[in-house]
């Protein structure tokens, strides 16, 4: 009867570490498609601010001067055309659609990935069920809100469990708080790509750009320690 309960347990440690670590392959891709996301994000930004350079200031006395001494038809010409050319013109006026496409392929992928990982949580949840546990609050796949020092905090010690029970909370709890910051993290972006638009202002396109870049609610000391549950 002992010999059944170890290789019980045997078995459920094996269903959680792959349940973990296909959880973990998914924070890569999304890591991956964030990354991919955001040259998106900064290629709009280029493109619209190329289009929005105003033109050069011939009121000075120095451009005038400048430009008298070295001109010809050709500086002339790119002069009146606002020194741009109609190649620039029309290779950043197609990189707008492109990217806003872009963006909204990214939001789709995304959230392909998240549905994912919300069914590992349950899979974990489903496990530990059939083995007597109980992880539903730290598995709490509806909750987007701020994640605190609590949530953290679960990630201690489980002094009343034993070893595999408590390497069993250490894996839910972990999923559940890496669940939620990515989830907070995908809403980020998807405010940000639902805002952008030609009337963006550039200091809103910057904020947008580094917002996106920084990711405020990834904490990467826990993933760090996700990753140390399965190496």
């Amino acid at each position: 009867m002992q010999g059944e309960d170890c290789k019980e347990r045997a078995e459920m440690k094996e269903k959680i570490f792959h349940i973990l670590k296909d959880f973990m392959t998914r924070v890569t891709m999304l890591d991956k498609l964030g990354t991919a996301g955001s040259r998106l994000l900064s290629g709009f930004q280029q493109g619209l601010e190329f289009l929005r350079r105003p033109p050069i200031n011939t009121e000075s006395e120095l451009i005038r001067n400048i430009i008298k001494s070295n001109e010809t038809k050709r500086i002339k010409f790119y002069i009146e055309a606002s020194c741009t050319n109609s190649y620039d013109i029309v290779q950043n006026s197609s990189k707008l659609p492109v990217c806003l496409l872009g963006l909204r392929d990214h939001l789709s992928r995304a959230k392909t990935i998240l549905n994912d990982m919300e069914t590992f949580l349950k899979d974990l949840a489903g496990a530990a069920q059939m083995s007597g546990g109980c992880l539903s609050p730290v598995l709490n796949c509806d909750s987007t809100g701020p994640l605190n020092q609590q949530s953290s905090d679960q990630l201690m010690d489980h002094p009343h469990a034993g070893v595999e029970e408590s390497k069993m909370m250490d894996c839910a709890t972990i999923m559940g708080i890496i669940y939620r910051m990515l989830k907070q993290d995908y809403l980020m972006q998807e405010r940000i790509i639902s805002s952008v638009n030609l009337k963006t202002s550039s200091g809103e396109l910057e904020s947008f750009c580094m917002m996106w870049s920084l990711r405020p609610f990834v904490n990467d000391e826990i993933l760090r320690q996700a990753w140390g549950l399965i190496c």
